[in-house]
């Protein structure tokens, strides 16, 4: 039998990566230094009368505008608008399905004042002409 030896595998020699002129200039600038910019006041639109009326119908104190009784009017607001809307154009499907996402989400504020104040839900539900 013969012995059957294994070579050595050849080394590979890595080649030295010329550099240009231009990557030796750029490195060795150091980074400069940024000055922050002062952000620009963000211009809010007033909301519309209709809203406004609405607002201070339903707030629950002055300066209130997140409370859910508000947001509920607000949302039945928006979807006596768009029913009528719906009726003139009946084909208008995406209007139609912004609309089923405004009556879900009325729904859902309506079960979360229910169940945590259910007077306060029946006033607004009265007030709102609303009917479980």
């Amino acid at each position: 039998m013969a012995k059957t030896t294994k070579k050595a595998a050849p080394k590979k020699t890595v080649k030295a990566k010329k550099v240009s002129k231009k990557e030796t200039k750029t490195a060795a600038k150091p980074a400069k230094t940024v000055k922050a910019k002062t952000p620009e006041p963000v211009l809010v639109p007033q909301p519309s009368e209709e809203k406004l009326e609405i607002i201070a119908q339903f707030a629950v104190k002055k300066g209130d505008t997140g409370s859910p009784e508000v947001q509920v009017a607000l949302l039945t607001g928006r979807i006596v608008k768009l029913s009528g809307h719906l009726k003139a154009n009946p084909s208008d499907n995406h209007s139609r399905r912004g609309l089923l996402g405004i009556v879900s989400k009325r729904r859902r504020l309506l079960n979360y004042l229910e169940k945590k104040d259910n007077g306060r839900y029946k006033e607004v539900a009265q007030k709102l002409g609303l009917g479980k």
